[in-house]
């Protein structure tokens, strides 16, 4: 597929994700060997990959996951609850919404579990742009990889609220923050195509806001 192809059509995959099919090790490598191309802030690369293929830590993060998804679900900030006074909108936001639910009740069953990582011993104060900034890019690089490779993912961070329990669980060092969980596994049909945006002009300020 073409860059502009790819970049438009790389979507978030919840329910058609193959929770049946096995993910060869070696092309998640692949796609890890290209997000590793990805610019870090100094060139400092302070970067990990931790990737869960073991069924029972897989089935551990899913189970805090799914109770992230449940508060998250009933929250008044959840993608259901937003835009309802636009019915075209909302009628989106309640298909985001499902398909978060989906997820949250599978995300222990998708094959791979990837979780992108960076040396922080302690978080900045203020404006922590530089800090995510050399790890959020690397792992979109690896979403892309994998659409590339017949995979499917999607960006999730929920299982955030429950940091602290699940580094303990995957020996993950105090001094290293997660920053997000990226489910992977083979999707099911081929009709990925641009989702509906705002219009361009709507958000675009030149020279000032």
């Amino acid at each position: 597929m073409t860059p502009d192809e790819l970049l438009t059509t790389t979507r978030s995959v919840r329910k058609r994700l193959d929770l049946t099919r096995p993910v060869p090790m070696e092309l998640v490598r692949e796609c890890l060997e290209i997000a590793l191309q990805a610019p870090t802030g100094g060139n400092a690369q302070g970067w990990h990959w931790v990737v869960v293929t073991d069924p029972e830590r897989r089935k551990a993060i899913g189970d805090y996951y799914g109770r992230a998804t449940r508060a998250y679900l009933a929250s008044k900030s959840s993608a259901g609850a937003l835009f309802q006074d636009d019915p075209e909108r909302a009628e989106v936001q309640r298909r985001v919404s499902d398909s978060a639910a989906h997820l949250g009740e599978h995300m222990g069953d998708v094959p791979v579990l990837v979780i992108p990582c960076i040396e922080a011993p302690r978080l900045p104060e203020g404006n922590q742009a530089g800090l995510w900034g050399s790890l959020l890019p690397a792992a979109w690089s690896y979403m892309l990889a994998a659409r590339a490779r017949g995979l499917g993912t999607a960006w999730t961070s929920l299982h955030l609220v429950y940091e602290t329990e699940i580094a303990e669980l995957l020996g993950i060092p105090s001094e290293v923050r997660q920053g997000a969980l990226i489910p992977t596994a083979y999707y099911t049909g081929e009709t990925f195509k641009p989702a509906r945006r705002q219009p361009l002009d709507d958000v675009l300020h030149l020279d000032g806001w």
